[in-house]
């Protein structure tokens, strides 16, 4: 758990407009660790809602036979964006990474690409 602790609070802190970020286990919607600014977002109550999103959309490719994977998903708010990255090694099956950026100072790229990198680094 410490490194996943450590790992988050890397990315809030390397990752421009970062509100927080959790670690979700989509098959019970229970977040595995999380941090960020409760105030401004409570993150477990939205990674818990945000798992509905990962199922339906894992339902839907099923349905419709789609190959491949979830690389990432968006949700943009006015004021937010909302990055869910669905864990693809062999350890991260059933989780997602989540994390809540302020639209005003985010780089929506940069941030991708940083939770591409935390994705590879992450030993869950």
């Amino acid at each position: 758990m410490a490194q996943m602790d450590s790992a988050l609070s890397e990315a809030m802190s390397n990752i421009d407009g970062a509100i927080g970020i959790a670690l979700v286990d989509y098959t019970s919607g229970m977040s595995l660790a999380t941090l960020g600014d409760n105030h401004a977002l409570d993150i477990d109550a939205a990674a818990a809602g945000n798992t509905e999103v990962v199922r339906a959309k894992l339902r839907t490719m099923e349905m419709l036979e789609l190959q491949g994977s979830i690389e990432d998903m968006l949700i943009t708010l006015t004021s937010q964006y909302h990055l869910l990255r669905p864990l693809t090694g062999r350890k991260g099956n059933g989780l997602f990474l989540y994390l809540v950026l302020d639209r005003k100072r985010a780089n929506l790229a940069l941030a991708r690409r940083r939770l591409a990198q935390l994705e590879a680094e992450l030993e869950v």
